[in-house]
């Protein structure tokens, strides 16, 4: 298993839903240490902004394939944030292998943001691998 992009942003979701899945920045250490245990996840760094949350993981070798990878960082964002399934499963995309990588790319050079180009993104993915190093999840 490689890879795996898990997220909702301002095409996908309203402000609404964004801030029901946004994660509190004192809480993220340990958000990501619950996603690794919970979710069958080797590595994870979770980037969450105004405008996104995404979840960048590397499943657990036990994993399956990408649908169960998936399923199980989905079902793990929506306990975390008491949310049932169903008012996220219509918001969220998913990417992996080469994929997750080109969007990953996208998001970094600021062509995925609201405003194209933006470059504040590139110091949110810059804190969000820190704090993930941080928590012993990369």
């Amino acid at each position: 298993m490689s890879l795996l992009v898990l997220g909702i942003n301002h095409n996908t979701a309203s402000v609404a839903v964004r801030e029901k899945v946004a994660f509190a920045p004192e809480l993220m250490q340990q958000a990501l240490q619950d996603a690794c245990t919970r979710a069958g996840l080797a590595e994870a760094a979770i980037l969450s902004t105004c405008n996104r949350t995404e979840l960048y993981c590397l499943p657990a070798s036990d994993t399956p394939d990408a649908g169960a990878a998936r399923d199980r960082v989905l079902h793990w964002l929506c306990d975390y944030h008491g949310l049932p399934e169903a008012e996220l499963k219509h918001a969220v995309y998913c990417h992996d292998e080469a994929n997750a990588v080109r969007h990953l790319m996208r998001v970094a050079s600021g062509l995925d943001s609201m405003v194209l180009g933006e470059p504040q993104i590139l110091g949110q993915m810059k804190s969000a691998y820190a704090v993930a190093q941080q928590a012993s999840t990369l």
